[in-house]
């Protein structure tokens, strides 16, 4: 407030970040880049003097910002940014050579975040460094202004190049040689917001599915007289209902200030642009011919959702970070995650501690208690899931040890158990309320239709857990593996 913003949390930006995702996928993203990731670091990390000059300017619009840390050699993987910042002599500032591409805003923005090596006190070795640039500065130079692209069309994504450009040690954002940390924490936040936007997005999706649906006459009946269109109606209102849940979850997560929540913004991040894939691809099949052609928005938003599932660490790479990172500490914590579960409703705080706030860390985050007794049998299930999730991360590790690392069709069936898992406690949790502030409404949303597609989307993901369990020790990867190895070699 203190430098002219509106100190909105975070559940309350991600309400903002769905309503644009709802009508623009461009809007969205150019909201998204300008508030989300490119002054958080400055809000985050930034000194007050560096606040004070940045950040009334940018909160009125008058600057657009951008974060610039994409190189053709560090994509998802941050920790291999090119891009150098070598101390000038005087030791004044830094000198940054290098390039950037893919960055939205890059070309139009007054203030980038950009990321760079700065050299350490032992010979050869450097580390990352945030900084603050400006387009005017001598040796900023924007290379290609508005990149062509399948999607998102209405943003300005840049390439951008560094020439022996001089920043004052002033704009270092953050402690020096830390930046690799504030790229992470920044992300974090952008990752939250990509489930808002596809929250709305596949709101829209939904309602415009079930009217055509409706309407459509073919064979002598509507559309959604047909099991073929139920059975995608019904995975897009679940599907649009745990998306919801799990994104102002997690941002409350954020809101409460509780430690790390890498692990539970990556799982979002995956989970509802995947989501949104298939329901925009549905609602494209059940608009058949009618959505291929321009005065529809479907095909638009068909393009503008692909880059999702790439941009701010691709799918495949968080896939591999979450079942990593969580299955790290698993052994010191599954003794303790195995007795929460004989008692889950009494134990869902302990079950949200689940190896050191890592694999289970997410399954409650932030903890709520399930009140409502109707709700019982539900975590239950939710409790066996957990603790056969824990049993087979235990011997997936007794098996492959630190091979683990190398198997990645087994980390991904993990993750995604884990992601299923993690958005049914959202889900639940969000059941819980809802039957807890109930005002009597009887439609399609009141709480008898809002607790039939909980419930839904609650039996769907029990079934696919337990098919990615089931694959664990019943799939076909070698034979996948061995056919890979001869494509790769002719």
């Amino acid at each position: 407030i203190a430098c002219g913003g509106m100190d909105l949390s975070q559940a309350a930006y991600c309400r903002i970040l769905e309503v644009l995702g709802g009508h623009c996928g461009s809007t969205a993203l150019f909201v998204n880049a300008h508030h989300s990731i490119g002054p958080r670091a400055l809000v985050l990390f930034g000194t007050e003097d560096q606040k004070k000059k940045w950040l009334p300017k940018l909160a009125t619009g008058e600057w657009i910002s951008a974060f610039a840390l994409t190189e053709p050699e560090a994509g998802s993987d941050a920790a291999n940014v090119q891009t150098t910042a070598t101390p000038s002599p005087d030791g004044k500032g830094y000198v940054l050579n290098g390039e950037k591409r893919w960055i939205t805003n890059g070309g139009i923005a007054q203030v980038l975040t950009v990321m760079a090596r700065t050299p350490t006190n032992k010979p050869g070795e450097s580390k990352i460094t945030a900084f603050l640039v400006t387009p005017d500065m001598p040796g900023f130079q924007v290379v290609e202004k508005r990149m062509e692209k399948c999607g998102v069309r209405g943003t300005a994504t840049s390439r951008l190049a560094f020439n022996n450009m001089f920043v004052p040690k002033e704009n270092v954002l953050g402690p020096l040689g830390k930046g690799l940390r504030v790229a992470l924490t920044v992300l974090d936040f952008g990752r939250t917001t990509f489930g808002a936007s596809c929250t709305g997005s596949a709101k829209y999706c939904v309602a415009r599915a079930v009217a055509h649906a409706n309407t459509r006459v073919q064979f002598g009946e509507t559309l959604g007289s047909f099991e073929l269109v139920k059975e995608k109606l019904a995975y897009m209102q679940a599907g649009a209902f745990a998306m919801e849940a799990c994104t102002y979850q997690t941002a409350a997560l954020i809101d409460s200030g509780e430690g790390d929540f890498m692990l539970e913004t990556a799982m979002l991040k995956v989970f509802s642009t995947e989501v949104l894939w298939k329901i925009i691809n549905d609602t494209f099949q059940i608009h058949g011919g009618t959505a291929y052609f321009t005065d529809q928005p479907f095909e638009r938003m068909m393009r503008d959702a692909r880059i999702n599932m790439i941009g701010e660490g691709a799918n495949d790479v968080l896939r591999a970070f979450s079942a990593l990172v969580g299955m790290r500490d698993v052994g010191l914590e599954l003794e303790g995650i195995l007795n929460a579960i004989s008692h889950p409703l009494g134990n869902l705080t302990r079950l949200g501690q689940f190896a050191s706030r890592k694999l289970g860390s997410f399954l409650v985050s932030p903890p709520v208690p399930v009140r409502s007794p109707e709700l019982e049998p539900d975590a239950a299930e939710l409790g066996k899931l957990i603790g056969t999730l824990g049993s087979n991360v235990e011997r997936l590790l007794a098996k492959h040890q630190k091979e683990i690392v190398e198997r990645q069709y087994q980390l991904g069936r993990i993750a995604d158990a884990a992601t299923e898992i993690y958005v049914s406690a959202c889900v639940l949790n969000r059941l819980d309320h809802l039957i807890r502030h109930d005002h009597g409404d009887d439609d399609s949303r009141g709480l008898a239709g809002q607790m039939e597609t909980g419930r839904f989307y609650l039996r769907t993901a029990r079934r696919r857990i337990k098919r990615s369990f089931a694959d664990l020790w019943d799939n076909d990867d070698d034979q996948g593996t061995s056919l890979a190895k001869r494509m790769l070699r002719t």
